[in-house]
């Protein structure tokens, strides 16, 4: 009887583990950023995490001459939203002038020319069952 606990309990984990590792596949290129200084972090958002800090996935990652690629691996259906950051200058966050205004480019995915913070409802996009290639300009 143990025995047979112990092999459904390892075949439960065993099934619960593979169901962790489904989902899609988002490759984010941006292509124009204006200097190899620093690094472009970006992070994928659900609406409650949109511009309240880290996302669900984050990433960071070293430009070469002007552009960079990320892939968030393992995403779930659902609706999300990605914001990007050139931080020219490797400390973390976006910084201000002070006025108010970014000193540093960033992004967000469907490519809104926001007039003011950016809004979720103007990023967001549908992960269905097929693998995404966006591309977020600065």
């Amino acid at each position: 009887m143990k025995n047979l606990v112990l092999t459904l309990a390892l075949a439960f984990t065993t099934l619960f583990s593979f169901a962790q590792d489904e989902g899609i596949t988002i490759t984010v290129t941006v292509d124009n950023v204006t200097s190899d200084n620093g690094k472009v972090l970006m992070s994928l958002h659900t609406s409650e995490t949109f511009m309240k800090g880290k996302g669900i996935k984050n990433a960071e990652t070293t430009i070469e001459d002007g552009k960079v690629t990320v892939t968030f691996e393992n995403v779930l259906p659902g609706e999300y939203a990605i914001l990007a950051l050139h931080d020219e200058n490797d400390n973390k966050r976006m910084d201000f002038e002070d006025n108010g205004m970014p000193k540093e480019s960033f992004g967000m995915s469907n490519n809104v020319i926001a007039m003011g913070p950016p809004q979720y409802e103007d990023a967001k996009f549908k992960v269905t069952s097929e693998d995404l290639d966006l591309n977020i300009r600065f």
